[in-house]
């Protein structure tokens, strides 16, 4: 068996470990542009974009953790729409995921008997490898967060800012906790610019997060 052939062999555990964000944490992508004044004490009211999750459970709680934050930031939560300086619009989602493969050598090519050939999503049929290669599939899922703030005097967007992850995993209760930490990490941030942030992963001896 050749050195080349062993850490492909080797490697392809790792890399499904490592799109399952289990090895360095959630990467997370935000792009944010934003007009806001220092925060003084302005109040805020948060609703949902999409008008069916208004009011609903899992809303509450994703729109629990924007307020503690925004709090945090010196903003002050009004209570209601009429009493609120800003609207803050949240929303959430995930898609249905795509499909991936990693192709390596199979046990049959560690011993030397069948050709190598790799597998390249795309390129290379999956029905058609050889007997030395092996396969192993999985689905990738991109997750967001959305959150608008504008003026409730006049209506003018003062911050627009997304944060979108890819993981093996498709659970929003998981999911949305780290993009919302991704989103307030350094929050407002520069208006224009897009940045990489790796949510850590969650403390041992405790549930992953993602």
């Amino acid at each position: 068996m050749s050195v080349s052939n062993f850490m492909l062999k080797a490697a392809a555990p790792a890399m499904l470990l490592v799109l399952a964000g289990c090895a360095t944490g959630l990467p997370t992508q935000v792009s944010r542009f934003n007009a806001l004044s220092a925060p003084s004490g302005q109040t805020f009211v948060i609703q949902a974009a999409d008008p069916h999750n208004q009011g609903g459970i899992e809303f509450g709680q994703y729109a629990q953790l924007v307020r503690q934050r925004l709090i945090a930031q010196g903003f002050r939560d009004a209570g209601n729409a009429e009493r609120s300086d800003l609207v803050v619009m949240l929303d959430y989602g995930v898609d249905n995921g795509q499909a991936k493969v990693v192709g390596y050598p199979s046990l049959s090519a560690r011993f030397g008997f069948g050709a190598y050939r790799p597998f390249y999503w795309g390129w290379y049929d999956p029905f058609a490898f050889d007997s030395g290669t092996e396969v192993r599939s999985y689905r990738v899922f991109t997750s967001f967060v959305d959150m608008d703030i504008k003026r409730t005097s006049d209506g003018q967007a003062v911050f627009e800012g997304t944060a979108k992850a890819r993981s093996t995993s498709d659970k929003l209760p998981r999911l949305v906790p780290n993009l919302v930490e991704a989103l307030f990490t350094n929050f407002p941030g520069q208006s224009g610019e897009t940045v990489r942030i790796t949510v850590p992963d969650a403390p041992r001896g405790t549930t992953a997060k993602y």
